[in-house]
């Protein structure tokens, strides 16, 4: 039980400490940037977040406790770390066009994880879609809040 807690809980600690960059920053900075009428409110991504962390841990835990495969491990790791790392690139430093590169990388990385889970445990690598579905979004909005925005200083200074 503790294990299969411990792998569920840990995708939270990064996502928590990105909680208090993106706060500070949504009315201070993301809300003087143009974004696409089809983004989700800033509300949404709060719930769904904690759904794909929770997801994706759990399927940590399903891949460890059916053999620990170092390879779908190190590759989950990988993309844990590209998850971390977006907040602070996008919201901290307000280097939306580095965050889009970042996400790219970490859209393969994670696509990479869900197929070496599916191959240890097929649950597992199902509980990846949503996570897939959600980065596809959240780098189509990357995209176009880069697209829309390179003119403003603070975007533009990359």
């Amino acid at each position: 039980m503790l294990p299969a807690a411990a792998a569920t809980l840990l995708p939270y600690v990064g996502g928590f400490a990105g909680s208090f960059i993106t706060r500070k920053n949504i009315p201070n900075w993301y809300e003087h940037l143009v974004k696409p009428s089809w983004r989700p409110p800033n509300w949404a991504f709060g719930p769904v977040w904690t759904c794909l962390y929770g997801g994706m841990g759990f399927a940590s835990y399903l891949v460890w406790r059916d053999g620990g495969d170092a390879t779908a491990l190190s590759l989950y790791s990988a993309q844990l770390a590209l998850n971390w790392a977006w907040t602070p690139i996008f919201f901290g430093a307000h280097r939306v066009r580095a965050a889009f590169l970042e996400m790219c990388v970490l859209w393969a990385a994670a696509g990479a994880t869900g197929l070496a889970f599916h191959q240890v445990n097929r649950a597992a690598g199902l509980l990846f879609l949503p996570y897939m579905a959600w980065l596809s979004l959240a780098a189509a909005l990357n995209y176009a809040v880069w697209r829309d925005n390179g003119a403003t200083p603070e975007v533009a200074r990359e």
